[in-house]
């Protein structure tokens, strides 16, 4: 019979979970993307190190998954070839843990990878001391609309939490390992308040999140949304449904007037009319960058009066429109 044991790590961090209930007001975290390969470490500080100062619970790390190009080949001939412009997250988390020793939350995603890719990756996160997660699918690849997951890959995230909770339990790919060790990996999934653009309708896509709330998952962490009814609402419905987990708002403030049509584009989300009207009004980006950050200072404050568990926002790699955001709310 196969043992199981948990693993004993010092150095392992305090879970997102433990953050939100340990602490008696709303928390403060943000996002990252890594790096574009050829760049060092440096272009993560810049965007780290003005928003230090706001004590941020932890740092998310996206990830995004490889890409598929086809050169010319000659002949008329073309070959297929796959890159990834980013570098993954593993390395980028344990720098950000030990450099700055804040919580990290390297984001998992079922795209470009196997499941025993999978597994390897999170036993490296684990030996690091890394055990909180957010797990998604992952995008479809660019110029596809349809997600296909690798040969042996999860195609949804709640195969891919499936996964993961069977290592909580010390259940690895071979079935054969003996005295495994169990790990006990903190996870977090993407909420989306005005439904995923894949989902039919908002209750089916709140029946497949439960459903991953039930597979393992210990919070939420919403897209972005510019109307905090949108929030509310989601919470209330996603009360009803019965999912009690912390919902945390992920917010985004506008930054470019090509913010009006790429945003709605790419993730279905509704733009208020005064926020249109106002970034309508801007003769050029900076007066854009302003209106987006007095924007989120009010949905902030609103968020935060409503006693939400953390304010979660999505830097983009630029960190100056956040330092003025927090400055003005923490």
């Amino acid at each position: 019979m196969t043992k199981t044991h948990t693993i004993k790590n010092n150095t392992m961090q305090k879970t997102v979970l433990q953050h939100i209930q340990q602490s008696n007001e709303t928390l403060f975290s943000f996002e990252l993307l890594p790096p574009l390969k050829g760049h060092d470490f440096e272009s993560t500080e810049q965007a780290i190190d003005p928003l230090v100062e706001f004590d941020p619970s932890f740092i998310n790390i996206t990830y995004h998954q490889q890409e598929v190009v086809y050169e010319n080949a000659g002949k008329g001939l073309l070959r297929k070839q796959t890159i990834r412009k980013r570098p993954g997250t593993v390395g980028i988390s344990a720098a950000i843990k030990y450099r700055y020793g804040i919580n990290v939350v390297p984001h998992i995603i079922c795209g470009g990878f196997t499941r025993e890719d999978t597994e390897n990756a999170l036993i490296d996160l684990q030996f690091l001391g890394i055990n909180n997660l957010l797990v998604v699918r992952g995008d479809p690849q660019p110029g596809t609309r349809v997600f296909v997951p690798e040969p042996d890959g999860n195609e949804h995230a709640l195969d891919l939490i499936e996964q993961i909770t069977k290592l909580n339990n010390g259940i690895y790919l071979d079935e054969h390992l003996e005295n495994t060790r169990s790990m006990d990996f903190c996870i977090g999934v993407a909420g989306y308040p005005e439904k995923h653009g894949e989902s039919p309708n908002m209750d089916s896509d709140l029946y497949f999140l439960k459903k991953k709330i039930n597979a393992g998952a210990s919070y939420i962490v919403t897209q972005m949304f510019f109307d905090n009814q949108k929030y509310f609402d989601f919470v209330k419905l996603c009360r009803e449904k019965g999912i009690t987990v912390p919902i945390i708002p992920g917010l985004k403030p506008i930054s470019t007037k090509n913010h009006l049509i790429n945003i709605s584009k790419t993730f279905g989300v509704d733009l208020p009319v005064d926020l249109v009207k106002e970034v309508l009004k801007c003769k050029d980006n900076k007066e854009v960058r302003q209106v987006g950050v007095e924007w989120a200072i009010q949905q902030s404050k609103e968020l935060k009066a409503a006693n939400v568990p953390v304010l979660h926002y999505y830097t983009m790699g630029k960190s100056d429109n956040i330092q003025k955001i927090a400055k003005e709310v923490f």
